[in-house]
């Protein structure tokens, strides 16, 4: 299991050598992990994969962080399903890459729904914000759903068929991103309502037909979520 990592998508196999390393004694039903440090020891690679990589098994409810510090197996379950991890098998890098795009895409998108949205489109994204708020009454629903069909309201909105068939076409890949970017907040409550009412100040602002302040809006959510996953392009 000692073994060097390649340098090319180093946190992707440190990903997948975790993987399987969870599997093994003494590591299962409960087991602790090795600390970041001697993962990067064993592995001989920086910190940064580590954290990359672990991060992908928390948001996907693998691995929980316990009071007075490490990182433990939560359920053998979820053990068993490692191989269906939906983001598991996309680097880190990649996932950022994919929010780079959307933060491009979503803020311009925000502001020309603001400029062109019409009355019923703009009830249209009021409902899906009902909607998305309904998820955060219940502490363990992820509400990836409801986020993603948010954004893709606002983005028709835009009434521009070549966004809208942009999102369309990456929609199951881009619902899994927000869920992945979602799940590290599940039994969080301010940090749920804090995703929450950043997407009620891009609706208030598309209401009041403010492309600046949607356009502001949006730039603030999705730099958030960037910052929340440890994009570094941002820095």
């Amino acid at each position: 299991m000692d073994q060097t990592i390649e340098r090319k998508k180093v946190s992707l196999q440190v990903l997948e050598h975790l993987k399987v390393m969870i599997q093994q004694e003494p590591y299962v039903s409960g087991g602790k992990l090795p600390s970041e440090m001697e993962l990067a020891e064993r592995f001989q690679v920086s910190r940064a994969p580590i954290r990359e990589a672990l991060t992908v098994l928390t948001a996907t409810e693998v691995i929980e962080s316990k009071q007075g510090g490490g990182r433990w197996i939560k359920n053998i379950k979820l053990v068993d399903m490692l191989d269906h991890i939906k983001l598991g098998m996309v680097s880190v890098d990649e996932v950022h890459a994919l929010l780079e795009m959307r933060h491009i895409i979503e803020t311009e998108a925000a502001a020309l729904a603001a400029e062109r949205a019409d009355d019923a489109e703009i009830e249209a994204l009021h409902k899906s914000l009902i909607a998305f708020s309904e998820t955060i009454l219940t502490e363990n629903t992820i509400g990836s759903e409801a986020d993603s069909h948010f954004h893709l309201v606002l983005v028709k909105a835009a009434k521009n068929p070549f966004l809208t068939a942009t999102l369309e076409n990456m929609k199951g890949l881009l619902n899994d991103a927000i869920e992945f970017s979602l799940r590290l907040n599940v039994g969080k409550t301010e940090k749920r309502r804090n995703v929450y009412q950043e997407h009620e100040a891009i609706y208030e602002a598309i209401a009041a037909k403010d492309a600046q302040a949607a356009r502001k809006a949006m730039d603030i959510h999705l730099t958030n979520v960037r910052k929340k996953l440890g994009d570094t392009r941002l820095a």
